[in-house]
């Protein structure tokens, strides 16, 4: 993991991003949204290691590469602790941490975690406006019906400020209004030209709505090298910013050389 970030870091790559799943269920009834076959492409046994600790390990190797989760499962988890673990990561890191933020899709792996798959929409929108009350410095109020926090501060603090950026991951138009309304971006799950380009005119246009310039939204999106090698022009025209590989979508088989491949096709 640490040579690969390193490796990466040398190459001018931006940053590095994380997966996550706390578990992956023998079977499970949930629907993966991103395949036909509603199975997500990962066996019970795949290595999911979390993604905090994952990205603190390589910030401690390294000196520059930003540090993303692409997606970090938000409703599942302890708001307080999350807010605590990413102002530290932050803090340690000199202000590198992008969060990309997630609603998830897996009801087992919710109620593996003891927390209620019903409402998790709303669950996120509550943890999100209460965490940015942490991570202010300031004495927290937070009443809801989710949380009840009170007269209390948390530090260290983000580097930095307000926050650290903040993506939100996901298709769905309640996904887009919130990245419109809550975030700083939005994670794109697909590269596909033709989801893509429906998706950031809904965006767009509800930008426009709120008075927000589109172009404070920071788009990131998934980039198969080897299905479409020649994509980034076609991204940047749609207002995308950011693509990320999975080292297995490129065709190498070695990290440091899928690594090369990217830098390459990049022009870094």
């Amino acid at each position: 993991m640490v040579g690969i970030a390193q490796h990466a870091e040398a190459a001018g790559i931006e940053s590095v991003w994380t997966f996550e799943h706390v578990v992956v269920p023998v079977d499970y009834e949930s629907k993966y949204p991103y395949d036909r076959s509603g199975k997500m492409p990962a066996a019970p046994e795949t290595c999911f290691f979390d993604p905090l600790i994952s990205l603190a390990h390589v910030a401690g190797a390294t000196k520059t590469i930003r540090l993303g989760t692409g997606v970090n499962i938000f409703p599942q988890t302890n708001p307080m602790l999350f807010a605590k673990q990413t102002a530290s990561l932050d803090a340690l890191s000199g202000g590198r941490l992008t969060l990309g933020l997630g609603i998830g899709w897996l009801a087992e792996e919710y109620q593996a975690m003891g927390t209620p798959f019903e409402r998790r929409g709303a669950r996120f929108d509550d943890y999100l406006e209460a965490v940015k009350k942490v991570w202010s410095g300031d004495v927290v109020e937070h009443e809801s019906d989710f949380l009840s926090w009170h007269g209390f501060k948390s530090y260290p603090t983000p580097v930095q400020k307000p926050h650290p950026p903040i993506l939100i991951g996901g298709t769905t138009t309640k996904t887009l209004e919130r990245v419109v309304n809550a975030a700083d971006g939005w994670y794109a799950p697909s590269d596909s030209q033709e989801v893509l380009t429906d998706k950031i005119g809904q965006l767009k246009e509800m930008a426009a709505q709120v008075g927000r310039p589109f172009d404070s939204i920071d788009i990131t999106t998934n980039w198969r090298i080897a299905v479409n090698p020649d994509a980034l022009p076609e991204f940047e025209d749609l207002g995308i910013t950011r693509a990320v590989v999975l080292l297995g979508a490129t065709g190498e088989s070695v990290p440091k050389k899928a690594i090369d491949l990217i830098a390459s096709r990049a022009d870094l």
